[in-house]
């Protein structure tokens, strides 16, 4: 079964709202490594909107609550990528327009095109992008992991019931040491 690990809103503008920590940049910089070591496929998704923001309604309340800090920012800055986690020349990178990594991108049809059958899944924030993506990816029959380490949400408890009891039920959770190894 074909693999390929998503790395998901790992720009430097989520990140900085997020009380990213080096460590956590450090694992998934090892979750990428350990992929392009297997010969698996690294797809990074990034949230990313034209300029002025014409992809948000006001009727989307997380959206529309900083589309006026945003209307005047250079979109393709915005969306740039941590320096330390620099996708390769090959790796894949999908704009979404909503949380989950599908809403609004190509996603699907790249990973139908590439026959990937199973996505590991990184993120941030592991109640936003992972779990929407996760549910979504169920819903179209993938076959799930998630690295609890290569996730973090600005919610420790959030991020420990949906590791220990909402994922389990249609993913399985591992540890990077688990996912290198």
């Amino acid at each position: 079964m074909k693999k390929a690990l998503l790395v998901m809103d790992m720009q430097l503008s989520i990140l900085s709202m997020a009380s990213e920590s080096p460590e956590f940049i450090n694992h998934v910089a090892k979750a990428i490594q350990s992929a392009c070591e297997k010969q698996i496929p690294v797809i990074f998704v990034v949230l990313g909107f034209r300029n002025g923001l014409p992809e948000i309604s006001e009727n989307n309340q997380i959206f529309h609550a900083f589309k006026k800090h945003l209307e005047n920012v250079d979109m393709s800055n915005w969306s740039a990528i941590h320096p330390d986690l620099s996708p390769e020349k090959n790796d894949i990178i999908i704009t979404k327009r909503r949380i989950s990594a599908f809403s609004g991108s190509d996603l699907e049809v790249v990973l139908r095109s590439q026959n990937i059958q199973h996505l590991i899944l990184t993120g941030v924030a592991t109640s936003g992008i992972v779990l929407s993506t996760l549910r979504e990816a169920a819903d179209k029959d993938f076959k799930l992991s998630v690295i609890s380490d290569g996730c973090l949400d600005s919610d420790q408890e959030v991020h420990e019931v949906l590791m220990r009891k909402v994922f389990p039920k249609q993913a399985e959770v591992i540890s990077l040491e688990d996912w290198i190894m």
